[in-house]
């Protein structure tokens, strides 16, 4: 497993609250906008990240993670598993603390190389599945 509960739990509670949801946008069908919902719920604040760079739920899109003009502590990645290694490595240039690879992304090579750069990692989990969890009701 890529990521046990108590580095999900690490994440979730001690890591930050700016989240950017890369592959956010603003279709609501797409799982993305629900788990970016879930996560302002929690108390997060969502970034969307996404070539179109739309508003969603109230926050300002950006097309990129390097377009984004503050601190993000943690990277939820909604892209094909072809596309996310680039997406990790993005994050560790951008300084954030963590990255968090949506259910089905799956990158082996670039989760070694987000870890060895000492982000902290999930890979193939979702939070808002882990956030209705009992760990977090």
């Amino acid at each position: 497993m890529y990521g046990d509960d108590k580095t999900v739990d690490k994440i979730l509670t001690e890591l930050g609250d700016t989240w950017a949801v890369v592959g956010l946008s603003s279709n609501a069908t797409r799982p993305a906008f629900g788990v970016a919902a879930r996560l302002q719920a929690f108390g997060k604040r969502i970034v969307p990240v996404h070539p179109k760079a739309e508003t969603v739920h109230g926050e300002r899109g950006y097309a990129s993670l390097a377009d984004i003009p503050f601190p993000v502590d943690v990277v939820d990645v909604f892209v094909h598993s072809a596309w996310a290694g680039a997406i990790a490595d993005e994050a560790v240039a951008i300084g954030a603390k963590a990255v968090w690879f949506q259910l089905d992304v799956i990158d082996e090579a670039a989760y070694a190389r987000t870890r060895a750069a000492g982000l902290t990692m999930v890979m193939n989990r979702c939070p808002a599945i882990e956030l209705n969890s009992p760990r977090h009701l």
